[in-house]
């Protein structure tokens, strides 16, 4: 395309000053499509549809009808487009994969006996049985906690989803934070907490700490999110003690008799991609947009470059060549840092990915393959938060951030008891923060999304 694409990164601040000064990127990518900018973005970026029909209308042919309508502004247009956006027919065609687990070191399961873990009694019992067997091990850990409150490691949403625990109630937004289910798996991982099974430094540890414990194997089991994301450490791990890696097990399963709904990016997708008014060349900003998502732009960033870093089969099936193969199976830091496949996320999507079997480290595809049947999508309850700069949505972030304490207060309290009463504080903190208004714009969003999807009565 004969173009140098500068990338600049930055926070919110860091756009705003970009607004003020009328002097804007080409093109610009942000994370919440609640946010100002997002909604607005008639006033500021071009409308995809009309630079397709003046430049490159090939752009219809890559981009997806259902993203485009799922991001129609008021006007009947489409701003931006993101990443990984994943339709209903992307979920049906078995390409896309679960992003969580529970999993568990392979020696660690076969020497405890294999027990059952589906249940809260069984589950603490299983983690006792770990720590008289392997005392240098921490018999359960999960994903990073956020300092800020705004992600509470594994032990919610992922929780949830692994016990089925519902989205809606009779179309409405249903809290999925005070299901009993959940609680009384809350219940189960504050005895586990309190037998000394949970390290206090799980509530602490950022993300790099994290990695590395998952890396060493210093975890005996775990409520993995994002377990691709992890897949380096695991890797690493998996190379080094072919005997002792993380597989993925039943465990952690509803009380009430659901199945696991296990999520994975919807519709929405990610980041979200806009070409400004100020761009300098329009036409061509647009042919980046259509490139990245053509098939030629997809394999190039997903795979490389043919004949040196994969090949492809007649029926479409692609293959790492044997150098590459051996560098991410052996080397997977290198393959990360030097190679950065599959880094570039602008645009990508899932579906390419599945061409090669391959496409992710060996460390997770038993449980990728442990997590078929269990994918569920939730699109009509995505982006149903309020509208950033409102009311609600403040007194939303003040109801999130106060969960996240909540959330580590219960799992480290001395009895069920003390439990029960930081959840009551939790609850009170709800209604005095106006949770019914809250969930009023989130059921007309949800209502919203159901008639872009076409779901409407």
């Amino acid at each position: 395309m004969n173009i140098n694409i500068k990338f600049i990164t930055g926070d919110d601040t860091k756009l705003n000053t970009y607004f003020a000064g009328g002097d804007m990127p080409d093109i610009v990518s942000v994370f919440d499509s609640n946010s100002s900018v997002a909604r607005k973005a008639n006033t500021w970026a071009y409308s995809l549809q009309d630079l397709a029909d003046k430049y490159d209308p090939y752009f219809y042919n890559v981009a997806s009808k259902d993203t485009l309508n799922w991001y129609k502004l008021s006007d009947d247009k489409t701003y931006g487009y993101p990443d990984y956006s994943n339709t209903q027919a992307d979920y049906d065609s078995g390409n896309i994969y679960t992003r969580d687990a529970f999993i568990i070191r392979k020696d660690v399961y076969e020497a405890i006996g294999k027990p059952d873990m589906t249940t809260p009694e069984n589950f603490v019992k299983a983690m006792k049985l770990i720590k008289e067997k392997f005392p240098d091990l921490i018999p359960f850990g999960f994903n990073d906690f956020a300092s800020d409150g705004s992600s509470n490691g594994s032990m919610d949403g992922v929780v949830q989803d692994m016990l089925g625990v519902p989205y809606t109630k009779d179309g409405k937004y249903y809290d999925r934070n005070l299901d009993e289910d959940y609680i009384n798996w809350v219940k189960a991982f504050r005895q586990v907490h309190q037998d000394g099974n949970i390290s206090d430094d799980s509530f602490t540890d950022d993300g790099d700490k994290f990695k590395e414990k998952v890396q060493t194997g210093k975890y005996a089991t775990m409520m993995m999110g994002s377990f691709v994301n992890q897949g380096v450490a695991l890797q690493t791990f998996a190379s080094s003690n072919p005997n002792s890696s993380y597989i993925a097990v039943d465990g952690i399963q509803s009380t009430k008799g659901r199945k696991a709904t296990l999520s994975q990016a919807g519709i929405s997708g990610w980041m979200i991609n806009y070409i400004s008014k100020q761009s300098k060349d329009p036409a061509k900003a647009m042919q980046v947009f259509t490139y990245l998502l053509s098939e030629e732009g997809q394999m190039l960033t997903n795979f490389g470059i043919e004949g040196q870093t994969y090949t492809k089969d007649a029926d479409g099936t692609v293959h790492w060549t044997e150098s590459a193969s051996q560098v991410q199976s052996n080397e997977p830091e290198k393959w990360q840092k030097e190679y950065r496949i599959g880094e570039f996320i602008q645009f990508g999507h899932d579906r390419y990915k599945a061409l090669n079997p391959d496409s992710y480290v060996s460390a997770v595809k038993q449980m990728q393959e442990w997590g078929t049947g269990k994918l569920k999508s939730q699109f009509t309850t995505e982006n149903i938060g309020p509208d950033s700069g409102t009311q609600e949505a403040r007194a939303l972030s003040a109801v999130q951030t106060n969960w996240g304490t909540t959330l580590v207060g219960m799992l480290r309290s001395d009895n069920d008891e003390q439990l029960e009463s930081i959840l009551k504080k939790y609850k009170t903190f709800q209604k005095d923060n106006d949770i019914e208004a809250i969930n009023k714009v989130r059921n007309e969003k949800i209502a919203e999304n159901k008639k872009k999807l076409g779901l409407d009565e």
